[in-house]
């Protein structure tokens, strides 16, 4: 990360500590009381998925966050048991490994309210770039780090914009090749803008986006 493509980056978020100070606490309040709210939710959630598919209620997979530390991240498990296809790390629209309960979890991104824990943990935070994969981080170009200045977040103006990756990769011939050269820029270019760009009314947007967006789709 210490390159000289990542030092604007750095230096902006330098002035910001105290509004960054701020991001952490409203993480841990706001994570917290969702937690309390959803305990319920997340139980029913948790046994319809071990009741509907063989295998554990959670999935854990490793990803990477700040300064490039690695952690496990958790979801709700959409998909049934086995080895991924090809060793990819990808999910495209019709993959025969999401469950039917599953595909309705994914859709409203219910799959993701487990992170609620990683948030309050402090591996994650509400708003931010998504968490890559070691894999697909080893292939950024120097640019890209400075999205890991911040920690990985729940949600993000590229994953609000980009709500049909899905799609994109089932229509691509490599769906890898697809992603590394055309989806992460085009998310990256939205993730980095968003980095020189910080601001706590900026991220509160983001969170009101967001649920706009789940409610169009349910609609």
């Amino acid at each position: 990360m210490q390159n000289e493509a990542v030092r604007p980056y750095w230096e902006s978020l330098r002035g910001k500590r105290g509004a960054l100070r701020w991001k952490r606490g409203l993480d841990i309040v706001v994570s917290a009381a969702a937690l309390a709210v959803l305990a319920l939710p997340m139980a029913a959630i948790a046994l319809a998925v071990r009741l509907t598919s063989p295998g554990p209620a959670l999935y854990r997979q490793e990803r990477v966050t700040a300064f490039g530390k690695r952690f496990l991240i958790h979801k709700f498990r959409t998909m049934t048991q086995g080895p991924q296809v090809g060793g990819r790390q990808l999910t495209a629209a019709g993959d025969s490994r999401v469950t039917a309960l599953g595909a309705v979890l994914r859709r409203y991104k219910l799959d993701e309210l487990p992170q609620l824990l990683d948030v309050l943990r402090g591996d994650m935070t509400l708003v931010g770039t998504r968490p890559e994969v070691p894999r697909y981080v080893a292939r950024y170009a120097p640019e890209y780090y400075a999205t890991l200045l911040l920690p990985a977040g729940i949600t993000s103006q590229a994953s609000i914009r980009f709500v049909d990756e899905e799609q994109r990769l089932a229509a691509a011939e490599d769906p890898e090749a697809c992603y590394l050269r055309e989806i992460l820029p085009e998310k990256m270019a939205i993730n980095l803008r968003c980095v020189r760009e910080f601001s706590l009314g900026r991220e509160w947007q983001t969170v009101l986006d967001t649920v706009a967006a789940i409610v169009k789709r349910r609609r």
